[in-house]
This record gives structure tokens, sequence and C-alpha cells, in this order.
């Protein structure tokens, strides 16, 4: 679906309501309900094991937390969007919900607030699943909802981030 953004005319579509897997444009939705979930961008977040190794197994897109790091919940916005950061945006999720269940009970709700009738989440990365699902349409409407917000735009549109060196990444991220 190719939409002009300035007239929010539908320029050309082909199949736009059909269900498919997401993958990790799911992270939009995970953006909006982090920025819309966390009032204090720089609140740091505890990184643990279980952020991290369970991406490594799946050789995942990682932003490259390590366990003991304390990144901002901005970073690790940048590092979800910009890198694909399955540990960040599983980091943002614990942070703001203390788990990805509840995190994911959040997409979801905010998917039928904003009236979308043929998306689901059942994870925050965009891991393969049949109940992970969505159509062109709908994920058009989850970014043109997130262009809407500054954090989110400011997010999205962002070419590079720096994280601050730590002790487990001397050189920062």
């Amino acid at each position: 679906m190719l939409i002009d953004v300035e007239t929010n005319e539908i320029v050309s579509y082909r199949n736009s309501s059909k269900k498919m897997y997401p993958a990790s444009l799911t992270k939009v939705m995970t953006l909006i309900v982090a920025v819309e979930n966390n009032s204090d961008l720089s609140e740091t977040i505890q990184i643990t094991s279980d952020m991290v190794d369970p991406f490594i197994w799946l050789d995942a897109s990682r932003a490259g937390f390590l366990p003991g790091e304390t990144p901002t919940v901005e970073d690790t916005l940048y590092g979800m969007i910009l890198m694909s950061g399955a540990d960040a945006a599983l980091a943002v999720a614990v942070h703001t919900s203390g788990s990805e269940e509840a995190f994911v009970e959040l997409m979801n709700e905010k998917a039928e607030q904003m009236g979308l009738k043929n998306t689901h989440f059942t994870n925050t990365v965009g891991l393969h699943d049949e109940e992970n699902y969505s159509t062109a349409e709908d994920m058009a409407l989850i970014l043109e909802y997130a262009l809407r917000d500054k954090v989110c735009r400011d997010v999205l549109s962002a070419v590079e981030y720096k994280v601050a060196p730590t002790e487990q990444n001397p050189e920062g991220l």
C-alpha cells in the first residue's frame, strides 16, 4: 500500500487487506506502546540475561545490549528501531509492563483502540507466530499513527544514534 502522506491519499495498493506476518514491523507498535506508557525516557533499564540470551540462540537481530548494562528507555527505543533489536524491544516491554505478555496485551488493546480489524500481536519483536499477523492496510495505519507522535517520528526517522560506552560495551553502541 502506497499512501501520499501529504494528502493522505492512497496512491496504489494490492491485497492490502490480506493477513500477513508483520515480522519486524511489529516493533513499530512496540514503539508506540512504549512511548505512550513511559513518561520519562531517561529512566534506566537493567538488562538481564533473559532479555538477551533467547535472541542469541535464535540468531535474531539485536541492538547489542549486554547483561548488566543500564541503558535509558530512549536508548532501547533507538536500538529497537535502528538495529531492529529484539533485545531492546523485550527490555523496554519488561520495563514498561513487567513482562512481555503484559506488554503484548497493551499492544492488542492499542490495536483495538485504533480500530485495526486484522491485526493481532503475540510478541514484541516480530518473531514468527501464526497468531502474530497484520495487513498492509493496518500497518499503514500503525505507521501513520506513530508518525503523529514527535518521539516516535524522531526514532523512526533517525539515521544514527549513539549509546554511551559502558563496561560491557566500551565502544558504546
